[in-house]
């Protein structure tokens, strides 16, 4: 019965395609299987008996040498633990070496440990692949770095085109806002002059005093729409009195235009920094489509406005209680005018933020952007 209970486990041991063999205390081999023993380049004759750690696991990979004490194959038995690692080599009868993965059992017979079972196998060709997949990756990894700071550089430069392409604009709306104040507004009010010199002097032919009076009520609505065109081009009030007189006077005429309930909070904290004019520009443009947003599209009868210049940063809030907008609206590639806004701010370091309002309804607009003083 014993002898064919060993046959059955010498027939296991010889069918399994792993490295297995045992050891005593002393790390001599005791048993290897045929496996094995191909694995390691040995006969089966020349291992038995042999010290496995000087014979297979005497040198790390890097050729130097392995204590003994140190091993964790000897150790598993020592220490009457087991152990199970990949990150080693052993070496073939012909001086090479293979990347191994084993484990080390304990063999403990009447509670006292006899020594050790070890199974191998070779994992050289799965670290090779591991290997040309970690390069890959790493290489991968460079790659979409490299592409994205490029595209990072791109976006940036991209960026600072608009801005310059919106300075101009905004110095072209100023110099056409001169020229037609200068030019036109002077033409006008000569005109103004001379159809009242002749409406003196024509005063007793009623048919000509008529279409005099007709000739200045048409050159007073042409002044009056001259400097709607100049303030729609560049509101002198943000030139000459600053963002928040700027901000005081749009957000009033945004309330006499629409008749819309306006809840309005604009205050300077006294240390606040004056921003420079190119910043005051970005703040009132963005702060003039909040507003157009509103009058457009929300169909809102109240608004909530928030505007605070504190020491250091600029908090700017528009709530409505209209209708509100999805988010793929918001977020849509056609919504220039959402676009604009939050190229404004990211110009000057601030974030744009459209969400929900605080109740649900409506839509929350909310601009953050740190100052930069004119000084």
């Amino acid at each position: 019965m014993q002898a064919a209970w060993h046959d059955k486990l010498t027939l296991l041991l010889e069918s399994t395609g792993d490295g297995m063999f045992g050891v005593d205390l002393d790390g001599r081999c005791t048993f290897i299987n045929r496996a094995g023993a191909d694995i390691l380049g040995y006969s089966t004759d020349q291992v038995l008996g042999r010290n496995m750690h000087d014979l297979i696991h005497h040198s790390h990979p890097d050729g130097s040498h392995y204590e003994e004490t140190q091993c964790p194959i000897f150790l598993a038995f020592r220490t009457g633990r087991p152990c199970r690692n990949d990150q080693e080599v052993f070496w073939r009868a012909d001086g090479s070496r293979f990347n191994a993965e084993y484990s080390s059992h304990p063999v403990i017979d009447q509670g006292a440990v006899r020594g050790a079972v070890i199974t191998f196998t070779d994992i050289t060709q799965r670290k090779q692949t591991e290997d040309a997949l970690q390069r890959a990756r790493l290489e991968l990894e460079q790659r979409v770095a490299e592409r994205t700071a490029e595209l990072s550089q791109a976006l940036l430069q991209l960026r600072q085109l608009s801005a310059h392409t919106e300075a101009v604009r905004e110095q072209e709306r100023k110099r056409i806002a001169r020229e037609i104040h200068d030019e036109l507004g002077s033409l006008l009010v000569a005109l103004k002059f001379d159809v009242n010199w002749i409406a003196r002097r024509v005063s007793d032919r009623e048919p000509v005093a008529d279409k005099c009076q007709t000739m200045n009520r048409l050159i007073e609505r042409a002044v009056e729409d001259v400097g709607r065109i100049i303030t729609d081009l560049r509101p002198s009030i943000l030139d000459h009195q600053g963002l928040v007189a700027a901000l005081e006077w749009q957000l009033q005429e945004f309330a006499d235009a629409t008749e819309i309930v306006c809840d309005a909070d604009i205050v300077a904290a006294p240390d606040a920094p004056a921003p420079e004019a190119q910043q005051a520009t970005a703040v009132f443009r963005i702060f003039q489509e909040m507003l157009s947003n509103v009058a457009r599209h929300s169909g809102a009868s109240a608004a909530r406005i928030r505007i605070h210049l504190l020491p250091h940063e600029l908090r700017m809030e528009v709530a409505d209680n209209g209708v509100g907008a999805p988010a793929a609206q918001l977020n849509d590639h056609g919504a220039y005018g959402v676009m604009g806004m939050r190229e404004r701010a990211l110009h000057f370091g601030g974030a744009l933020d459209i969400t929900r309002g605080d109740d649900g309804a409506g839509t929350l607009v909310r601009l953050t952007m740190p100052l930069r003083s004119a000084a």
